[in-house]
């Protein structure tokens, strides 16, 4: 099969479900109608969400994904359809959002007071836009109960299917203090997202394990031990045993250590079991069954390799698309999933994303043409 026969069925027909896609602000002034008064001097400070700690040489968003009149990129839901969903033919975009920083601010309160704006303003802005727009609840962690109340007052919503919330935090997120979190998105029935963002900033623990690097590049290459750790913690913690229905994604963060971390824990889990014995399975199981992860930035090596390392994560079950649109190393569907088989092209293009987030398959087929 050649390669434009693999992009048309791929992209053209069978549609994408996007499981990263931020959506932004105008600007902060955005959020003053949806917060009380007390925060809105705060808001016209610079960084109003998070004063970030390390020099970053190469821009966040893509400039070219402006709407244009200064705007920044990823802050209008009519630009981004064009840009983004018209062009590669996504079905659904989960919406991700933008502030998810605010978990490493030092004020509990303000950071949940941005945290519910910013929810309004994309439940009244970009939801209404368009009916492939789905919407993710931003929470603050500082607070769980504060959280919890976020997750029960918006989670009825038909167009929201998950909360998310920063990777980066003081403790791991499998210990009890947590707990409201969780219970909230069992008893609304969703999705729980850890996205990359905050590491060292804020009230937040430094970027590696021995410190902060000097350069962005040196940062960039291990942003994922902050996934490793989050994803160790909740399955030895017993997450999955305490809310077996619970299903939490890992955004952002790469795919190529998932393989190794469940190897090791298996091997752990033989001699140090005695330490956990609320587990009843190999944690590889819990993960298989539970966690799912997005793609972008996925590892490049040579494509056997790259099939090779799917394989060994269960990608046909686990692994879900992702742009990461506007940013600036995101990725389009034709970069990513033409370089995959067709059985593991077709259940990360959509079918694993669907049946996670309760999306009906028939909205998946554009033209009449049928999943195969």
């Amino acid at each position: 099969m050649d390669v434009s026969t693999i992009k048309s069925r791929s992209t053209s027909k069978q549609g994408v479900i996007d499981c990263d896609f931020h959506q932004t602000l105008k600007s902060f002034d955005d959020l003053k109608p949806y917060m009380p008064r007390v925060w809105w001097p705060r808001l016209n400070e610079p960084e109003a969400t998070l004063p970030i700690t390390i020099y970053k040489p190469v821009p966040l968003s893509r400039r070219d994904a402006s709407p244009g009149n200064g705007l920044p990129p990823g802050s209008d839901p009519e630009f981004a359809k064009s840009d983004a969903l018209d062009r590669y033919n996504i079905t659904k975009a989960i919406l991700t959002g933008s502030l998810l920083t605010v978990s490493a601010l030092n004020n509990p309160d303000y950071a949940a007071a941005v945290a519910s704006a910013f929810n309004d303003y994309t439940l009244d802005h970009w939801i209404p836009s368009d009916d492939r727009y789905l919407a993710s609840i931003v929470i603050a962690t500082q607070d769980p109960i504060l959280a919890a109340r976020e997750i029960d007052r918006l989670g009825s919503h038909p167009k929201v299917v998950q909360v998310i919330f920063t990777v980066s935090s003081r403790e791991p997120f499998g210990q009890r203090r947590f707990y409201p979190i969780y219970e909230a998105a069992v008893r609304n029935n969703l999705v729980i997202a850890f996205h990359g963002g905050g590491e060292g900033d804020g009230i937040n623990p430094p970027i590696s394990a021995v410190g902060t690097p000097t350069t962005n590049f040196e940062r960039h290459n291990i942003l994922a031990i902050h996934h490793m750790s989050q994803m160790n913690s909740i399955v030895c913690e017993g997450v999955f045993e305490t809310f077996p229905t619970l299903k939490v994604v890992f955004v952002e963060g790469g795919l190529a250590w998932v393989p190794h971390l469940m190897w090791r824990m298996d091997k752990n889990f033989l001699g140090m079991r005695k330490e956990v014995p609320w587990l009843k399975k190999k944690p590889s199981e819990y993960i298989i069954e539970h966690c799912r992860f997005t793609t972008q930035p996925i590892e490049e090596p040579n494509n056997d390799e790259l099939i090779q390392m799917l394989r060994m994560m269960r990608a046909e079950k686990t692994v879900m698309f992702a742009t990461d649109y506007p940013h600036w190393d995101n990725d389009t569907p034709k970069f990513v999933l033409n370089k995959l088989p067709e059985d593991l092209r077709r259940r990360i293009a959509y079918e694993n994303a669907a049946e996670l987030y309760g999306i009906n398959s028939s909205e998946l087929v554009k033209e009449g043409e049928k999943i195969r």
